[in-house]
């Protein structure tokens, strides 16, 4: 085959990719707030969620951020979204891993504190994107109720987008969310000696 044959063979099948394309397009007219997950063992979750963030604060939008594991932590993001100051409401209410704290009423007090956040930021109409962060943790170890948190999202207002980030998301919560994503592990540096570092995992 031609160079010029191969160009128009190319041509004519982009040319039927680009009308299956349109006409699909063509049906998706509705929009509305999503419920989003980002969960599975690999590395990513969190860094998605933020990545997002920045998107929607670069449209002026405002952004909520309630983290419920990592609130003892000094991290690059909470001080990156700081400097937006009420364009973003970042509020941070873990007591680390389950397995620093040990203790498990202080963790249901801790995601209680975090999910009384939360209700603030849903009900504050002013807030296009809300992000509970490793929420699927909490959930997971039974630090709070899972029946509430469903109820929560299936009766958040229409606008809202929400990302519920952690491995092991529990079946309810992929069963309401509109868009789950699974990070899969193929190969991580810790797993080679490697220490989480700052700028990469924090």
């Amino acid at each position: 085959m031609t160079e010029v044959e191969t160009a128009e063979r190319h041509k004519s099948k982009m040319e039927k990719k680009k009308a299956a394309r349109d006409k699909i397009m063509a049906a998706k007219t509705e929009t509305r707030g999503l419920v989003i997950v980002h969960t599975g063992k690999g590395k990513g979750k969190s860094t998605a969620a933020w990545g997002m963030a920045l998107r929607t604060l670069g449209y002026g939008r405002r952004v909520g951020i309630v983290q419920f594991v990592k609130g003892k932590w000094d991290t690059g993001e909470r001080v990156t979204f700081e400097k937006f100051g009420d364009q973003c409401v970042i509020e941070a209410h873990g007591e680390g891993f389950s397995w620093e704290s040990q203790d498990l009423e202080r963790d249901k007090a801790a995601a209680a504190r975090a999910w009384a956040a939360v209700t603030t930021m849903m009900a504050d109409d002013t807030i296009s994107l809300l992000i509970l962060d490793e929420i699927n943790i909490a959930l997971r170890y039974g630090q709070l109720d899972a029946a509430m948190v469903v109820d929560a999202l299936k009766s958040k207002r229409a606008d809202l987008h929400m990302v519920l980030t952690g491995r092991n998301a529990l079946d309810e919560i992929i069963d309401v969310a509109d868009l789950v994503t699974e990070m899969t592990l193929v190969k991580h540096p810790f797993r080679s000696g490697i220490k989480a570092q700052e700028g990469i995992e924090f």
